[in-house]
């Protein structure tokens, strides 16, 4: 549980960042009445909770769903009255920078077999190799925090199945690239893990992978053990990346008044019956059943703009998203609120990937949830 507390003289907010995959509604209510309650002026809706969706750790679910459940989610809660009791003490003038860096350590997970497209490692899609970083300083120009900005799902060590038959639960690829921005900070600053578009981006090496033989077809090869050192090098080539553009970021700010601003919206789109996809095929049933309303938030931090939203956005949404904004450094974030399902673009359901089966949005959710981000980042400019 990592919280970042701002506050412009007039005005506070919190980002909450947990390594975790998903994290239900009931949850972060209770996480957002604590921070509240510990850190006077900060409303409720001036909270923004979001996971690094590591796919080694639990999917948190209702305290309702059983008594473990209840229990882990009695866990959270300490760990965010003391993350926020921490901030709160912490708390200092602090000048604020972004830079952008370059790190091939993702890579497009959609690829074409001889029964349709499936997941693996599609060399040839679209990837985002940017690292965005914010980095925030106190007055003497030392760090405070580092905000990294990438588009990953940390799953290097997703279901591989250790030499004990034991799976392993960690923080996966965001946490092994925090550790490292913190130990070169000497543990002074604190790192956070922004999930960026994650719908169809993997890490380009994981311990259980998926290969495609000559003639297209697929399978599935785990390295079991030996995965940690993929985890270990991933992890440490895109932490070196962010500290390397952290060094470069010029800070400024730092007086009250500063601009900081939460805007929060949602859009309408339509929805989809869910499938459930065990493997690829060439024909499916996307069923429309309904409509459901997508919140969207948009964190202005001097001139840098976070924008977020529930699903996990393809790498061509995100990329339109920064195209279109008026703002120098534009970070899109998916796995706010705790996360849903994947929000696949147009060409996503046209050649039936996992993701359009595997979502409960409809085609052109993607394009009219990119075109609310766009508005929105706009009226902050106007």
């Amino acid at each position: 549980m990592r919280i970042l507390l701002l506050d412009n003289g007039s005005r506070r907010v919190a980002l909450a960042v947990l390594d975790l995959t998903s994290i239900s509604a009931e949850a972060i209510a209770a996480m957002r009445t604590t921070i509240a309650r510990r850190a006077s002026g900060v409303a409720t809706a001036d909270i923004v909770v979001t996971v690094t969706h590591t796919f080694s750790a639990p999917h948190v679910q209702a305290t309702t769903a059983s008594a473990a459940a209840a229990r882990y989610v009695q866990q959270i809660i300490r760990a965010t009255s003391a993350a926020i009791a921490a901030a709160v003490k912490a708390l200092k003038p602090a000048r604020v920078g972004f830079g952008t860096g370059v790190c091939d350590v993702n890579v497009n997970r959609d690829v074409r077999t001889a029964d349709g497209w499936w997941l693996g490692t599609g060399e040839a899609g679209s990837s985002d190799k940017s690292v965005g970083v914010t980095r925030l300083d106190d007055l003497d120009g030392d760090p405070i925090a580092v905000l990294i900005d990438y588009s990953v799902q940390s799953s290097v060590m997703m279901e591989s199945i250790m030499a004990s038959g034991d799976l392993p639960i960690t923080a996966d690829l965001a946490g092994a690239a925090v550790q490292h921005v913190e130990k070169q900070y000497g543990g002074d600053a604190v790192g956070f893990f922004l999930v960026g578009s994650c719908r169809d981006q993997s890490p380009a090496f994981r311990s259980k992978r998926y290969a495609i033989d000559k003639d297209r077809k697929w399978s599935q090869i785990d390295a079991r053990d030996a995965g940690w050192l993929l985890l270990t090098v991933q992890g440490e080539r895109l932490g070196t990346e962010a500290v390397r553009v952290s060094e470069t970021i010029k800070t400024s700010g730092g007086s009250a008044g500063s601009a900081l601003r939460l805007l929060t919206d949602s859009v309408t789109v339509g929805t989809v019956a869910e499938g459930h996809p065990t493997g690829p095929t060439k024909t499916y049933d996307f069923t429309a059943n309904g409509t459901a309303d997508v919140p969207v938030w948009i964190l202005q931090v001097g001139n840098g703009a976070f924008v977020g939203v529930e699903p996990e956005l393809s790498t061509d949404t995100a990329l339109a998203i920064k195209k279109h904004s008026p703002f120098p450094h534009t970070a899109v974030m998916s796995m706010l609120e705790g996360g849903a399902k994947n929000m696949a673009e147009a060409q996503s359901y046209a050649r039936i990937t996992y993701e359009a089966m595997d979502s409960r949005y409809a085609q052109g959710s993607a394009e009219t949830v990119a075109a609310k981000n766009g508005a929105m980042l706009r009226s902050l400019r106007d």
